[in-house]
């Protein structure tokens, strides 16, 4: 059995799902009333995950402070444990409002923990006072701490049946060097209530400092891209698929259309409901629940992830910090946890405390990502940062050893300037899907945004530089060359477009030119030998005399014009070059207007040979080239006319 609420008229509504929620198709629903959501169009939520070993009274605490029942399997409740994810929300005394993740204690379901702790901003740790710390206490502080979690605050529960002294002192000293104990201050201890769920005791204390926790959580901007990890998956009869997480950043609307991963199809989102009341758009950081269009529960589940479109790199190996152990102390083989993705991987340790991590599937990642590897067999894990979403590869002898200490000098923390510093040349697309800048955001100061790329200010005059060389360097050693070709100058310089190479020749100051797609110094043209210029010289004077008499390949060789030289002859306008190696004085087609005037209009092929006194072999080039010119325009398939 599962339990949704559902909306319908003004009335909030309990479904109880006869069915486990991996099953796919429609299902029968019963209805009972149940209280309207406490969230209201402008009210304040925040999502918490609770933490703690099995049977320490998390779910009993969870419902003595909404009055709701987070266990959602009947299981569960025959067994008085948590099974799987449970959910359960309420108002807090300032008025915001709070939804708690009822996450497992037992071993065997850490995985599920970390599907609901991985997207979450804080966490409730319950230890029961008989008890103190045991094995999941500790796991499951590991993993807050492995994830970065900085807010959160101990609860000592069943503090009727033990004095919870000794319990508040020690999760006071554990958490010190953790996550938590960080996001506490300096000098300042975590936030610890003694409770007890049966009497009521402390439930009021700890609802003010549940309140003093939410207060200073920080708020998302809703401008940010929206990656939902998926926690469950359903179907309802008649509203089709919906899919549930926490929306850790950005902003859902009815209407609007989303990616799916991992299969990367688009849909339409149907309809949004959080805490049990239908929205038109949910906001960060909520718990949400997502009806999409026409789509099955097939295409997605547990792992999968909600995205904004075109908006997330999809990632299969990247580098990375680890938090704890040194990553050559771990097994090449381990379980990446991230939001509710769970994915086999291999680990390559780079330096003491860096790898490189190669996914068996993509994954939506970013810079700055806080996720888990974990060897489920040593009940081992540690923490990682993602450091770089796009890692060169490790092929040469002492690569590893260079990468380490790149690495070393990365803080953690995404950063513009730094990712443009690094590239040298991007997009605004590029940083935003590497999680550098969010979308909207003002670019960092150092940078100029030239043919639609953001470049490196300070790599500027290099660049140029190193463009004069190229240009140099080529004319040197190809002096009838007409330059570096604009995608070889590319190349050479390591940037992402041509383009940026020709708006670095417009910005040279007059140094440097672009001509027909080729980087040259202005004016320069072919340096062509004393030899050679006396051939062209003659050539010249020969086709001036006689425009439409283009010589043969024997009288060409005689002159000593090899094709490199006509070539660049042709380059620089000294010459006419048609298809054929048909060469003509460069004012031959205007003579050849001239004369095919006087042809009746339109005329032949052969009309116009006749007239120009020349060959076929001559004609019909001449007369395609003043085609493309637009000197001449084609009336049927054997006749033109003058334009």
């Amino acid at each position: 059995m599962e339990a949704y609420a559902i909306l319908v008229g003004a009335a909030v509504f309990k479904t109880v799902v006869a069915r486990h929620p991996g099953q796919a198709g429609s299902i029968p629903v019963r209805l009972r009333h149940c209280a309207p959501s406490p969230l209201g169009g402008s009210r304040s939520m925040q999502v918490i995950a609770t933490a703690g070993h099995v049977d320490h009274g998390k779910t009993t605490l969870v419902r003595a402070l909404t009055g709701m029942e987070p266990d959602r399997l009947a299981e569960e409740r025959r067994r008085g444990m948590t099974l799987d994810l449970g959910f359960a929300w309420t108002t807090l005394p300032g008025g915001s409002v709070v939804s708690f993740v009822d996450v497992p204690g037992h071993e065997r379901f850490v995985p599920t923990m970390l599907a609901g702790a991985g997207p979450v901003p804080a966490a409730m740790l319950v230890v029961a006072a008989d008890e103190g710390w045991r094995a999941q206490t500790v796991e499951h502080v590991a993993i807050l701490d492995s994830l970065d979690v900085r807010h959160g605050l101990v609860v000592v529960t069943r503090s009727d049946l033990a004095d919870p002294a000794t319990a508040l002192a020690e999760s006071r000293r554990r958490l010190a060097e953790t996550s938590l104990g960080a996001g506490s201050g300096t000098g300042a201890t975590v936030a610890a209530v003694a409770v007890s769920a049966v009497t009521g005791a402390g439930l009021p204390e700890l609802r003010a400092a549940l309140d003093a926790l939410v207060a200073g959580l920080p708020s998302p901007p809703a401008s940010d891209r929206v990656r939902l990890f998926v926690d469950r998956c359903f179907t309802i009869r008649g509203a089709g698929t919906v899919v549930t997480g926490t929306l850790a950043a950005g902003r859902l609307e009815v209407g609007e259309e989303i990616e799916i991963f991992p299969g990367g199809r688009r849909a339409r989102i149907r309809g949004l409901q959080s805490l049990g009341a239908k929205l038109p758009a949910v906001s960060a950081v909520a718990r949400v629940a997502v009806n999409l269009r026409g789509v099955g529960t097939d295409e997605i589940g547990r792992g999968g992830a909600l995205l904004s479109v075109s908006a997330w790199l999809r990632i299969d190996q990247f580098d990375a910090r680890s938090t704890s152990l040194d990553p050559a102390d771990l097994p090449g083989d381990l379980v990446l946890h991230v939001g509710s993705a769970a994915v086999a991987c291999s680990v390559r340790a780079l330096g003491h405390d860096t790898c490189r991590v190669r996914l068996s599937r993509p994954l939506p990642l970013q810079l700055g990502d806080r996720a888990v590897l974990r060897d489920p067999s040593r009940r081992q894990a540690t923490g990682v940062v993602v450091l770089d979403v796009e890692p060169p590869e490790l092929r040469r002898r002492g690569a590893a050893r260079r990468r380490a200490d790149e690495l070393a000098a990365l803080p953690g923390t995404p950063d513009a300037g730094r990712e443009i510093a690094r590239r040298g040349a991007t997009t605004r697309r590029h940083l935003v899907a590497l999680g550098a800048l969010r979308p909207g955001e003002p670019l960092p100061a150092g940078v100029d945004e030239v043919a639609g790329f953001v470049l490196d200010r300070s790599r500027m005059p290099g660049w140029t530089a190193e463009l004069e060389r190229l240009v140099d360097a080529d004319r040197a050693e190809r002096p009838l060359g007409p330059g570096p070709a604009l995608e070889t100058a590319r190349r050479s310089l390591g940037l992402p477009d041509a383009a940026l190479v020709a708006a670095l020749a417009d910005d040279s100051a007059g140094r440097l030119e672009v001509r027909h797609g080729r980087i040259a110094r202005p004016g320069a043209g072919p340096a062509f030998s004393d030899r050679e210029q006396a051939a062209l010289e003659r050539l010249a004077r020969r086709l001036a005399a006689n425009p439409f008499d283009a010589p043969e390949a024997a009288e060409l060789a005689e002159l000593g014009l090899t094709r490199n030289v006509i070539a660049a002859a042709a380059a620089r306008g000294l010459i006419l070059r048609l298809p054929g190696e048909i060469l003509l004085d460069p004012a031959a087609p205007e003579r050849a207007v001239e004369a095919l005037r006087a042809l009746e209009q339109p005329f032949t092929l052969s009309a116009a040979r006749q007239e120009l006194h020349t060959t076929r072999r001559v004609a019909v080039p001449l007369l395609e080239h003043l085609d493309a010119v637009g000197r001449t325009i084609r009336v049927d398939g054997a006749r033109r006319r003058l334009a």
